[in-house]
């Protein structure tokens, strides 16, 4: 599998997917996520701010991944959507997928995507995927679901060109003592808005010490609580240790804060979503 990442931040998609995927290339122009990216994968081109990418001069690739800016959706900034500059970030992933009509699609965006402006913002995005030629679907996941100590909802989109239809979209969890992950079957080209929570969470992050992640827990001392250090920052995320340490911890906290968690990546890859 072939693949061009965009809006890459600090390589979340990356670490989740296969180490037989293939990169052929990143679109990021924060000044740290590009110090992080070089080092991390020196053999890959990043081809830096999204508005300038030239789309027919990139090389050919099976799969579009990204998390697109978020900032203008969630409900913790001021949700102007497609107001905000970042907001219409997500025409530029429709103006490279229309140029190189990649067979896959996989976004990640904030909860809050799904219900910004009563739902027309997404059903604008979705209205646009449709008119490229995709077949779409969306699942609302939580990283707390997925083996890391966080509460993390975010909504995942995965799309496949409609002349190529699939039975396998989209996958939960089930709540089963194995905790075996099932394909939901669906119908091709129909849309389908899930949220799946399992009753048997994992443990908080306050009592994260019983299930061996000692390190990640919230640490309460006379009644203060203890923040998380950079490292239990990326431990909560499922990035490696240090992964960021070449940074001053405010900017790691910043970049581990908009990156996506790893194991709910490779948990959709798992799924055999894009199997062929």
């Amino acid at each position: 599998m072939k693949y061009f990442s965009i809006f890459t931040g600090i390589g979340g998609f990356e670490l989740g997917f296969p180490k037989d995927w293939k990169c052929i290339g990143f679109s990021e122009n924060d000044e740290n996520c590009c110090k992080l990216l070089k080092e991390k994968f020196k053999e890959v081109e990043n081809y830096g701010d999204a508005t300038k990418i030239n789309a027919g001069k990139l090389p050919d690739f099976d799969l579009l991944c990204g998390g697109f800016p978020c900032q203008a959706f969630t409900v913790a900034g001021n949700r102007r959507g497609f107001e905000d500059t970042r907001g219409t970030m997500f025409f530029e992933i429709a103006r490279v997928l229309e140029t190189k009509r990649p067979t896959y699609l996989f976004l990640e965006n904030v909860k809050g995507l799904l219900s910004h402006n009563k739902g027309k913002t997404f059903a604008i995005m979705l209205q646009k995927l449709e008119e490229l030629g995709y077949n779409i679907e969306w699942m609302v996941l939580n990283s707390k679901d997925f083996g890391v100590p966080q509460s993390r909802q975010r909504t995942f989109v995965v799309g496949c060109l409609r002349e190529k239809p699939r039975k396998k979209i989209l996958f939960v969890r089930t709540s089963d003592k194995n905790s075996e992950r099932k394909i939901i079957e669906v119908n091709h080209g129909f849309h389908r808005y899930r949220t799946y929570s399992p009753s048997g969470v994992l443990p908080t992050l306050t009592s994260y010490q019983e299930a061996g992640y000692a390190t990640c827990k919230v640490e309460f001392d006379n009644s203060i609580i203890r923040f998380l250090t950079p490292k239990e920052y990326e431990r909560a995320q499922g990035f490696p240790d240090n992964w960021t340490k070449d940074f001053p911890d405010i900017i790691r906290y910043q970049m581990l804060g908009n990156a996506v968690s790893v194991p709910v990546i490779k948990a959709i890859v798992n799924s055999g979503v894009f199997d062929d």
